[in-house]
């Protein structure tokens, strides 16, 4: 038999084995479930200590241990080990209830340390190892600069996804055994997390400036630039946080598990440090060149999403009338941007048509939980699979209403003068029709994205369409 044989492997859970950190991971669990006591955590930690904090949280918060992302390199080296006939240990600073239960789902481990009585971390952590396995008497596996202590005193030292400064510091105390680095391309991960793509929505910001037959003045459209960087910047903001919030759903989610944060691609952490930051500078650059009614829109339209966020998203049909909203606030506030009127028509048709994708949104989500055999309520929605039927109903009608809104704009007083040939626009609401209907049939048929304006953007179709519709507006005008 070996010496490593003989020498326990003791494995650090935050960071090391998880791609994540149970704490911030709870916690956020807990403001999620109950948002009006956000702040009683900070109480916990100021009575209690970080060894209080995670007591009360774990008491009031039941995670889900099957779905969290486990590092499949170190599962690897563990797996391996074991199989040398060698004790492994899962030594972590979180609490001890979590622990025990990734212990159990995992069956890889002969024995759990964690936070019970005293913090187990850093120090502490090592002291408790010498104390059961004497001073290099134990291999330790971890991943942070908390962990320095404890390689110091260990045989042999195992370094996790490290910083560079972390892992020059474990070399120098001259006992690495193997440095593992399992993470991506950061910036390329960053900008998925931060859905750079969703920022097409944004050019909703346009709208009135097209409506208004503006698009020729060049300091206009510099504004809206501006304008759709502004707007981009908040909903990044959104979409880190509410992935932040949503871990536990997508995760059981067949593409959305695949996101950084719920893969574990990007820590918790950071994204809680992003997140303030994108929003401070959507917020500046609002308040620094463009009018407060568009930074009030702006305003209005954070509020929204982190109402949608954290109760809306559950709520039958108010989910939907909140998404169609949200792209609906995005014209408003490029109107008030520009320095624009509103007219009716623009957001009568923008309300419904968006609507109507919000509603498709939803109806190709329970596609999919019905092709997989799910009958029940939608995890994170209000929804049943059953409600198909009702749903594609009201996508629909919503839709083929946003083709009258059109087709009475037509004659309106105020159309006919700001057109030489308005009888062309006629030729749009075919097109609308066919667009509408087919969108909806590709839906029924389970080929939907979920997001539709992402599937739009991509579609062939859908962008042959857009053509057209510039191409009548441009003989209307």
């Amino acid at each position: 038999m070996s010496d490593d044989a003989n020498i326990p492997l003791c494995v650090d859970l935050d960071g090391t084995l998880l791609d994540s950190d149970l704490l911030v991971e709870s916690g956020l669990a807990f403001v999620r479930a109950n948002p009006l006591r956000a702040l009683a955590p900070v109480g916990w930690l100021a009575s209690g200590g970080k060894t209080g904090l995670k007591a009360r949280i774990a008491s009031e918060v039941d995670l889900d241990v099957t779905c969290l992302p486990y590092n499949k390199a170190v599962l690897a080296v563990i797996e391996a080990e074991k199989a040398k006939g060698r004790q492994v240990v899962l030594a972590t600073a979180s609490h001890i209830s979590y622990a025990r239960r990734i212990a159990e789902h995992l069956q890889i481990f002969d024995r759990v340390l964690g936070t019970e009585d005293v913090n187990l971390s850093s120090r502490r952590k090592a002291e408790r190892l010498i104390a059961d396995y004497g001073d290099k008497g134990f291999d330790y596996m971890g991943n942070s600069s908390v962990d320095l202590p404890v390689w110091k005193h260990s045989r042999k030292a195992w370094v996790v996804n490290a910083s560079k400064a972390v892992v020059r510091l474990a070399e120098g105390q001259g006992n690495v055994e193997k440095v593992i680095d399992t993470r991506g391309n950061v910036l390329l991960t960053w900008a998925k997390a931060l859905r750079f793509h969703q920022w097409m929505k944004n050019l909703l910001v346009f709208a009135p400036l097209l409506a208004a037959h503006q698009v020729g003045h060049l300091d206009l459209v510099l504004r809206g630039i501006f304008t759709f960087f502004v707007f981009g910047l908040c909903a990044s903001s959104v979409y880190v946080l509410n992935d932040l919030l949503d871990l536990p759903d997508d995760r059981h989610h067949p593409t959305k598990r695949n996101r950084p944060f719920a893969a574990g691609k990007l820590s918790v952490f950071a994204g809680l440090a992003v997140a303030p930051l994108l929003l401070i500078a959507a917020f500046g650059g609002a308040l620094w060149l463009l009018p407060w009614k568009f930074t009030a829109t702006l305003a209005c339209y954070y509020v929204l999403t982190l109402a949608y966020s954290l109760v809306l998203k559950r709520v039958m049909m108010v989910d939907v009338i909140a998404l169609g909203m949200l792209y609906t606030i995005r014209i408003v506030g490029g109107a008030f941007a520009f320095g624009l009127d509103l007219t009716f028509w623009i957001l009568a048709f923008s309300m419904f048509i968006f609507l109507s994708l919000a509603l498709v949104k939803r109806y190709a989500e329970l596609v999919d939980a019905r092709k997989k055999g799910k009958e029940a309520k939608a995890r994170g929605r209000g929804y049943y699979p059953s409600d198909l039927e009702m749903l594609s109903s009201l996508g629909a009608a919503s839709g083929y209403l946003s083709v009258m809104v059109l087709a009475l704009y037509i004659q309106d007083e105020h159309t006919i003068s700001l057109y030489r040939h308005p009888e062309f626009i006629w030729l749009s609401c075919p097109l609308l029709l066919f667009w509408v209907s087919r969108t909806w049939m590709l839906t029924h048929r389970g080929e939907m994205h979920d997001d539709p304006v992402v599937f739009a953007i991509k579609d062939k179709v859908s962008l042959v369409v857009g053509v057209l519709f510039g191409v009548i507006f441009w003989m209307a005008r």
